[in-house]
């Protein structure tokens, strides 16, 4: 039986579900195994959405009253890639050099086990905390997002859970262990742009109308002029060109449609939909334009945004944060910077629901292959979690 206060065997066990999204391959199931014993009620809804793979998810919770403090997570993980390109298998959980291989070990299972391992230990030592903890574990975090984490909190919110604090174990430290804690993230906006011209052959261009020409004049209205300056709080909002794509084959016909796709990673100085109206507008002055297109009507064009664009958020400084800088400073001695930097978390839906902060691993081999935890920061993780949720509760009281 696996001891849950020993974060390394907790892991193991982890790693050797091979739950590439969305599937569970048991980890789910191995948190359950876990849990129980520790006082934890588990339920495990799966849901499902036209379109999109059926996701099962955990909500596992100890106590009835009380300041409600909820660990949020993922289980399920990125493919491997080719198994050749690992120098241990990708869900063996193998040992090198005081380091554990294996796909998810720093995304995100090594948070999750780090967690289990720091509520086993308070547990043992203190018995279960004066409130409520509650572990949010998604299998969708590295797919569409759709049956994961917002519909969890859903079905929470319709049982009548309430949460006054979450913190979110994605891997946040670029160097060492006790560098960065997320309290933010910027925004994230997609959209493809379609043209559509007129086809023809390459010695005859008057007979034809080429949207790569229209397409290269978008590009450029994008990139030319920078959205903004950045803020205090968050790095300037930056727009990357993704793809241009025509499906042409050939190099003697001119394509009838070209396709643009692009992301842009937005500050404060935005809301989904005032950067929209930007970007619209941009696209229409470089349709409208015919330098590229001399003798031309304006550009047909159509815009298709994205889904579910994820907003700008920011935790402000609070017990939260306090309790979290505090207790990472306590184990490791070092004060972490409190960052907006990166990409998107399931914090953005967390925080429609309590404050939100996130720290875990040290990210740098998240998604690639030997993807591998030091155990000693794995340690070093468990006590810092031990250490936050007595402060946390401590400072709540």
């Amino acid at each position: 039986m696996t001891d849950p206060t020993d974060p390394a065997a907790v892991l193991a066990r982890l790693i050797r579900c091979p739950s590439v999204t969305p599937q569970e391959a048991g980890a789910l199931a191995v948190m359950e195994d876990l849990l129980t014993p520790l006082g934890f009620s588990v339920a495990r809804p799966v849901f499902s959405e036209p379109g999109t793979p059926d996701v099962e998810n955990l909500f596992a919770k100890v106590g009835a009253t009380g300041p409600h403090l909820v660990f949020a997570g993922h289980t399920d993980v990125v493919p491997p890639g080719e198994e050749a390109d690992w120098s241990k298998g990708p869900f063996s959980a193998a040992i090198v050099d005081g380091e554990m291989i294996g796909r998810g070990a720093v995304d995100m299972k090594g948070g999750i086990a780090a967690f289990v391992a720091a509520y086993a230990r308070h547990a043992a030592k203190h018995g279960a905390p004066d409130g409520q903890v509650s572990l949010l574990i998604t299998g969708d975090e590295e797919g569409p997002g759709i049956n994961g984490t917002a519909k969890l909190l859903e079905w929470a919110g319709e049982k009548g859970e309430r949460f006054d604090a979450c913190l979110l174990g994605e891997p946040t430290n670029p160097d060492a262990l006790g560098d960065m804690i997320k309290v933010g993230r910027r925004g994230s906006l997609s959209a493809e742009v379609r043209v559509t011209g007129r086809q023809g052959h390459v010695a005859y261009p008057h007979l034809a109308d080429n949207p790569v020409r229209a397409v290269l004049s978008i590009a450029d209205r994008l990139l030319a002029e920078p959205l903004d300056a950045g803020s205090e709080r968050f790095q300037p909002s930056n727009l990357e060109i993704t793809a241009i794509e025509t499906g042409n084959p050939s190099v003697n016909v001119i394509p009838a449609r070209c396709r643009l796709f692009f992301n842009v990673r937005f500050s404060d100085a935005w809301t989904p939909e005032t950067l929209k109206a930007e970007l619209e507008d941009r696209i229409r002055l470089a349709a409208e334009d015919t330098r590229l297109r001399p003798g031309r009507a304006p550009a047909a064009v159509e815009i298709v945004w994205r889904d579910r664009p994820s907003p700008v958020f920011f935790t402000r400084s609070g017990p939260l944060t306090q309790a979290l800088s505090d207790a990472v400073e306590a184990v490791t001695g070092r004060r972490p910077e409190l960052s907006t930097s990166g990409g998107t978390s399931d914090a953005r839906f967390i925080k429609d629901h309590c404050p939100v902060v996130e720290f875990g691993l040290v990210g740098k081999t998240m998604h690639m292959s030997n993807e591998r935890v030091a155990l000693a920061d794995l340690e070093g993780l468990t006590r810092i979690y031990e250490t936050f949720i007595a402060r946390w509760f401590a400072a709540d009281a």
